[in-house]
């Protein structure tokens, strides 16, 4: 027997039960209401074309949402670079200034002095940091926080 006259004796097979399936259980429910499978039918496509539009818009709340973490985390890297930058400067400008100092008070004035401006300045960037973050995750979720209540209004809707 070779493999087409199998298949095709399979096919055979399925064809009795799926008439005699068709007689007893779809043919009786057209005589008795024919328009009752098609809106059926119809209601299931439309439920579908539904859950799929759903699924879409998530998925393009969760790309809006990667869009903008990634354009703040590109912009919080650029602040953390920037302060960096200004505390070497800074470094650099001390141990100029203390090559040029004549005593050793002097020194420790110069290096008190500089010292308590870069913890002041680092406190100012760290809350600029910090601020900046909190806005930046506030951002990022609100295309998924819209979503959330488009999910919980569809559910409260079925329900």
């Amino acid at each position: 027997m070779t493999e087409k006259t199998s298949a095709a004796g399979r096919g055979r097979e399925t064809a009795a039960p799926a008439a005699m399936l068709y007689e007893t259980a779809v043919n009786p429910t057209l005589a008795i209401n024919p328009t009752t499978i098609t809106q059926g039918l119809n209601t299931m496509i439309n439920n579908t074309k539904d859950f799929l539009a759903f699924g879409k818009a998530n998925f393009e709340a969760i790309t809006e949402s990667g869009k903008i973490w990634a354009a703040g985390a590109q912009d919080l890297t650029k602040q953390v670079a920037g302060s960096a930058m200004t505390s070497y400067e800074e470094s650099i400008a001390l141990g100029k200034a203390l090559s040029a100092v004549k005593s050793v008070k002097e020194a420790i004035d110069l290096q008190s002095t500089l010292g308590v401006a870069s913890i002041s300045r680092a406190a100012v960037d760290a809350k600029s940091l910090a601020d900046t973050s909190v806005k930046l995750t506030e951002q990022a979720m609100a295309p998924l926080k819209a979503r959330v209540v488009v999910a919980i209004g569809s559910l409260k809707k079925a329900a």
